[in-house]
């Protein structure tokens, strides 16, 4: 055998990746619907549900003299099934402010003291005093991102430390650039899990 079969079927493959972009492309270039007025409601294809349609906010990176995309961004009533994150009295308690730092590869696989092993992946941290399992948020009080971790170890040994995160969970809060960031901790809604400040 010359290849030649090997080289039909790369031939193949080419003219078949071909179309599949030419579909894809005349599919992004169907004509947008006409924009509706900020102000408009419109009905959900069940005919019940109302939502709002809003003009997408133009982000600080795109120029001002950018065209605008014609798609409209929509917001949605929350329905009687989900979580009403205002049912949780506790959700937003702080519990206190200070240093936080973060541990990685070293410690990556070693027992924690909760017995279980640490992921320098995983969204977890070392608290010296909060229940083994219970879920803190951690906002960073320099540039307001925030993440929620289980506490599965006990730390940090140093007093002007109130938590030692993860990699993971340094990395949410953008501070693996950083040694020691200030940070405040709060309890998460227990109902939805997710930081409520």
């Amino acid at each position: 055998m010359t290849g030649g079969g090997a080289a039909g079927r790369g031939a193949r493959g080419i003219g078949w990746a071909a179309g599949l972009l030419a579909a894809l492309l005349a599919s992004g270039c169907a004509p947008l619907p006409a924009n509706r007025g900020a102000d408009e409601v419109a009905l959900a294809p069940d005919g019940e549900t109302e939502f709002m349609l809003r003009p997408l906010v133009r982000l600080r990176s795109v120029p001002v003299e950018a065209p605008a995309s014609g798609v409209a961004l929509v917001t949605v009533e929350r329905t009687d099934d989900e979580p009403d994150p205002d049912d949780d009295p506790e959700a937003g308690e702080e519990l206190g402010r200070g240093g936080a730092s973060w541990y990685g590869i070293r410690f990556h696989n070693r027992r924690t003291a909760s017995g279980e092993r640490f992921d320098m992946g995983a969204l977890t941290a070392a608290h010296r005093t909060l229940p083994f399992g219970a879920m803190v948020c951690v906002r960073s009080l320099v540039n307001g991102k925030q993440v929620v971790v289980r506490v599965t170890d006990r730390g940090p040994g140093s007093p002007q430390r109130i938590i030692d995160l993860s990699r993971a969970a340094a990395e949410a809060l953008d501070m693996l650039g950083t040694g020691i960031k200030q940070v405040a901790l709060s309890k998460p809604s227990s109902v939805t899990g997710r930081c409520v400040r």
